[in-house]
């Protein structure tokens, strides 16, 4: 199988795919939806001629994500023999319209990864990120079971009341202040009964975040340290630079976590050890719960609480290629490798050993 694609949906990390594709001399495919193409199909599309150019093999224009399950899609995947590289986009965009169950169902071509532990990210599903944690024995934010608890800064997590794949997360310090402000969001159509009923409510951590982008390896049976980075979010990126002297004029506006990008951040080697003893013990529970467990890339987001000593605790958890391509420009991959290797290319670096040792199998669901 030399002509091998690697596809996945044109958002989040479609690019990273497909440059790593092209670097391990496989080929690329690119589903979008229709008014999204260019940045795929021109911009960044494949230019065989002098100079060579690009990274973007082939486009598949849809006039909506979700025709991905389409037989007929489905059908010109398989064509091609795909390996689909699944990305949060993928999740959310299919969520709209189907469940879990009918994604693994309909979805035909092989991922690469365990699709089975997509499902975990979602905080509604009952072998989720949390139990995965809780399993991993891997130290995360108390949460509180009802508002009444609330006894120290807490941030809720609910989705918003109308972009459901965005989130209106808000900050509280007592029941009152809970009420108060949920009441308000809800007037102003950002949160909604039912998003509010499913919110989950943690203790707000102090510290800075740090974004531990591992990759477990079925091939080497191993587990590397992709790079670090920690995110930029509107409109919380705003408020961060807001002067105390005007606090309270942004006190009543919303909070808003939608992502903006990624900003590459190294952690000192002190701290390496922790976070690797985090990795691992994450790989070990998910193998126990969902077995085969995790295949490739996985993040956990944490945030660094000041000691004495400093500790890592997570407070999220993806489930597949991250967002942020830049974590090849922090300097564990070329630690590792005797370069900089990003995301995308180590998936293609993985699915290359795996077919040259006629093992695809180990590394697909």
């Amino acid at each position: 199988m030399n002509d091998i694609a690697l596809c996945c949906i044109g958002s989040h990390s479609a690019l990273d795919v497909a440059a790593g594709a092209r670097a391990q001399g496989l080929q690329n495919l690119i589903i979008t939806a229709r008014g999204r193409e260019k940045t795929y199909a021109q911009y960044f599309r494949r230019v065989a001629e002098s100079p060579a150019r690009g990274c973007v093999d082939e486009v598949i224009e849809l006039d909506d994500f979700t025709e991905i399950v389409e037989p007929r899609v489905q059908e010109m995947l398989l064509a091609r023999n795909a390996i689909f590289v699944p990305n949060r986009s993928f999740e959310v965009y299919l969520r709209r319209r189907y469940t879990y169950d009918e994604i693994e169902r309909l979805m035909r071509v092989p991922f690469f990864g365990n699709r089975r532990l997509l499902r975990a990210e979602e905080r509604d599903e009952g072998e989720n990120q949390y139990a995965l944690l809780r399993r991993a024995k891997i130290a995360h934010p108390r949460q509180f079971s009802s508002p009444e608890e609330i006894d120290r800064l807490v941030m809720v997590k609910a989705s918003h009341a109308r972009i459901t794949f965005e989130r209106a997360f808000f900050l509280c310090s007592s029941p009152q202040e809970y009420r108060a402000t949920a009441a308000r969001l809800i007037e102003e159509g950002s949160l909604s009964e039912e998003s509010l009923a499913s919110a989950v409510m943690e203790e707000y951590l102090l510290g800075p975040s740090i974004n531990l982008n591992f990759f477990y390896s079925p091939m080497l049976r191993e587990l590397e340290l992709l790079g670090t980075d920690t995110r930029r979010q509107t409109n919380l990126e705003g408020f961060r630079n807001v002067p105390p002297s005007a606090y309270e004029a942004v006190r009543r506006i919303p909070m808003s976590l939608e992502e903006a990008g990624h900003i590459a951040a190294t952690m000192t080697e002190s701290m390496l050890e922790a976070a690797f003893a985090m990795g691992e013990a994450f790989v070990a529970a998910a193998s126990e719960a969902m077995p085969p467990g995790v295949i490739g890339p996985f993040a956990l987001q944490c945030a660094i609480v000041a000691g004495p000593p400093k500790a890592l605790v997570c407070y999220d958890v993806s489930l597949r290629v991250p967002g942020s391509p830049g974590t090849r420009f922090t300097p564990y991959s070329s630690y590792r490798w005797g370069r900089d290797v990003s995301v995308g290319e180590r998936i293609a670096m993985e699915v290359v050993m795996a077919r040259d040792a006629e093992s695809l199998g180990v590394v697909l669901t």
